[in-house]
């Protein structure tokens, strides 16, 4: 009902119709604009116990100008399953921001996923540490099995490899028609055998912290650990975090990395 009174008929391509007792759309007007009964409608706003489909609340949820959360929220009222998360257009200019917090993490790696696992941003540290430049795939899973710079540091990479699989397998599984998805699965599998293995397993691992021992040639053993993160607000980014672990005193080996001293003798420039 709150939703319904801030949306004005002119809002709703209605006549104004003249005066109204109350602000907004009356519930006749919401119903004829999403193709529902008036009856029905009523007692969808009473909260009465009615069967709905997705496609009749998508309707309502578009005549009444619902954000995404607000629409998430009405299939959680209708006791569905709610959609996938949508950024809102006021929070699509959120990079900037996102892009401060990766570099702020410096010395530590940091960089940003899209949903399909494509590169949207990366600070200095994941340049110098983890091989992220231009010139190769900007899809984190790809480059995970093609990279043979990335690949040449990683320790334990066959064990690694399996959970990465089924965190993008999960991360699938919450769009299973997205052809985003099918196309990184395609081009992974036509571009690496072991992809191509491991996917036929089937495994589901939700996206959390993996564990990763690389091997640095300017200073030998790095571990760290890789934190996925995600902002309500942008539920189509993952941001990921690699944190210096104790071992191989690896927080002062990413400072000296990043210092000037360092950057010198790094093997690849340093990108943005």
């Amino acid at each position: 009902m709150s939703r319904r009174a801030r949306v004005s008929p002119a809002e709703a391509g209605l006549p104004d119709g003249g005066r109204r007792r109350t602000p907004g759309l009356r519930r006749e007007e919401v119903a004829v604009l999403a193709g529902v009964g008036v009856s029905w409608y009523q007692w969808l706003e009473q909260g009465r116990d009615i069967t709905v489909s997705p496609q009749v609340l998508d309707s309502v949820a578009r005549v009444l100008r619902l954000s995404p959360a607000e629409r998430r929220h009405l299939y959680v009222l209708a006791g569905l399953n709610p959609p996938a998360l949508e950024a809102a257009p006021e929070d699509r200019d959120m990079c900037q921001g996102l892009r401060r917090l990766i570099d702020a993490w410096m010395p530590f790696p940091a960089h940003i996923m899209d949903v399909y696992w494509n590169t949207v941003l990366y600070n200095d540290a994941a340049s110098i540490v983890l091989g992220m430049r231009p010139d190769i795939s900007q899809n984190c899973l790809v480059a995970f099995f093609t990279d043979p710079l990335y690949r040449a540091r990683m320790g334990h990479w066959e064990e690694l490899a399996p959970k990465v699989v089924a965190q993008f397998r999960s991360a699938c599984s919450e769009c299973p028609d997205d052809e985003g998805f099918r196309a990184v699965v395609e081009e992974a599998k036509a571009r690496s055998a072991e992809f191509a293995e491991l996917w036929e397993r089937q495994d589901v691992l939700p996206g959390g912290q993996n564990r990763k021992e690389m091997e640095h040639p300017l200073v030998g053993t790095l571990v760290v650990e890789a934190t996925q993160l995600r902002v309500p607000a942008r539920p189509d980014l993952v941001i990921v975090m690699h944190t210096p672990l104790p071992e191989a005193d690896t927080a002062a080996k990413l400072e000296w990395l990043v210092s000037p001293e360092g950057r010198r003798g790094a093997m690849y420039p340093v990108a943005g």
